[in-house]
């Protein structure tokens, strides 16, 4: 695999996986307004690599079975967690690494606190202050975490396929993507799952499901709707021309013209966070042309059907994707997925730390390599 297989985001100073700095990802201009394809997978052809347990890489390729399985698993993790016990000894020995290339609140704290829950040794790596600001590589980071015994790295990376390039060049850890560009966010996806879950009764099959905002640069939406179309949902997405992109149908999807036309009748809404940079590259005219035409206001979510709930991954942008009255009101489901994100973690790093289950501590094999 080469540099420009990944590159679909800037990499910042320090960050990158290879030696030399990998290139920025020249615009893809397409017809109807729209500004980009689809982001590559990182995966050779577009193929996701074989099942390995010890990794957590991506939703897209995953079968109704599985999804199933992690959604389960995750549901006995929360039960487990509402009941307020002690710390669990399931990963007692074992260092999870926390290697996030790019800022997280949310999703960072919520491995965190999984993962400690557990009983793990955690590392938080901060690249800021990490060799990868004096020349070395991301690999060669991350093998010397493997080198003192390491056994799970949990990596949120600006380059679209980077979890996934480094699980291929671990010899025993496991990875787990918490981002990566513009290509999928697995554990977003799969508790945004979780929560319909429990929104749907448990049935995904025949459901409507919309996503509104920013599809063109969201890991968000594609595992979504990876997820979504595998369970039997049917997803719409709307939004700007400008941040649709051309050939996003292919991922399983249809698109719709207007917010308005999409919430009639749907079962659920998940509304993205738009990026101020977007109008500096003038991808938008202005946040309240956009909170105009795309926002979730009382009067929009009032179409949806009566069960119907409103979703977002956060942080919002209040009075912007959603109304103070939406983002707060009977239907938003925002903080069941932020709940619901340390139980699918829990179940994720519990599942990927069986398949690895080695001796904490100095392994003088890994380190010979």
């Amino acid at each position: 695999m080469t540099a420009e297989t990944l590159a679909h985001a800037p990499t910042p100073p320090g960050a990158g996986i290879f030696s030399t700095p990998s290139p920025e990802t020249a615009g893809v201009h397409s017809p109807a307004g729209r500004s980009h394809g689809l982001p590559a997978t990182g995966f050779p052809e577009g193929r996701v690599p074989a099942a390995d347990p010890r990794h957590f890489l991506a939703l897209e390729g995953l079968s109704r079975e599985q999804l199933i399985a992690l959604i389960d698993a995750s549901a006995r993790e929360r039960a487990w967690l509402t009941l307020g016990e002690p710390n669990r000894t399931d990963l007692a020995g074992v260092t999870v690494v926390l290697a996030f290339i790019e800022d997280s609140t949310r999703t960072r704290t919520s491995f965190e606190i999984a993962a400690q829950r557990l009983g793990a040794n955690v590392v938080v790596f901060s690249s800021a202050a990490s060799s990868l600001n004096k020349g070395e590589t991301l690999l060669d980071t991350v093998r010397l975490f493997e080198a003192m015994g390491a056994a799970l790295v949990v990596v949120r990376h600006p380059s679209s396929g980077a979890p996934a390039w480094l699980a291929r060049q671990l010899g025993t850890m496991g990875v787990l993507n918490a981002g990566d560009g513009m290509h999928e966010h697995p554990t977003q996806g799969l508790l945004d799952l979780l929560t319909l879950h429990d929104a749907w009764d448990g049935r995904f099959d025949g459901r409507r499901l919309v996503i509104v905002g920013d599809i063109a640069h969201s890991r968000v939406a594609r595992s979504a709707i990876a997820g979504l179309a595998t369970l039997g949902t049917r997803v719409t997405v709307c939004g700007p021309g400008t941040l649709l992109p051309a050939d996003v149908e292919q991922l399983g999807c249809e698109v719709a013209g207007s917010l308005e036309q999409a919430l009639d009748g749907v079962d659920a809404v998940l509304a993205l966070r738009i990026q101020h940079e977007r109008m500096a590259k003038g991808l938008l005219p202005s946040l309240s042309e956009y909170a105009g035409l795309w926002g979730l206001t009382p009067e929009r979510v009032a179409r949806m059907a009566p069960h119907g709930v409103v979703m977002h991954p956060g942080p919002v942008n209040r009075g912007i994707e959603l109304a103070h009255e939406v983002a707060d009101g009977p239907r938003s489901r925002i903080l069941a997925q932020v709940a619901n994100g340390v139980a699918v973690r829990c179940a994720l790093l519990k599942r990927c730390a069986d398949a690895v289950r080695r001796p904490h501590g100095f392994t003088i094999e890994v380190a010979a390599r």
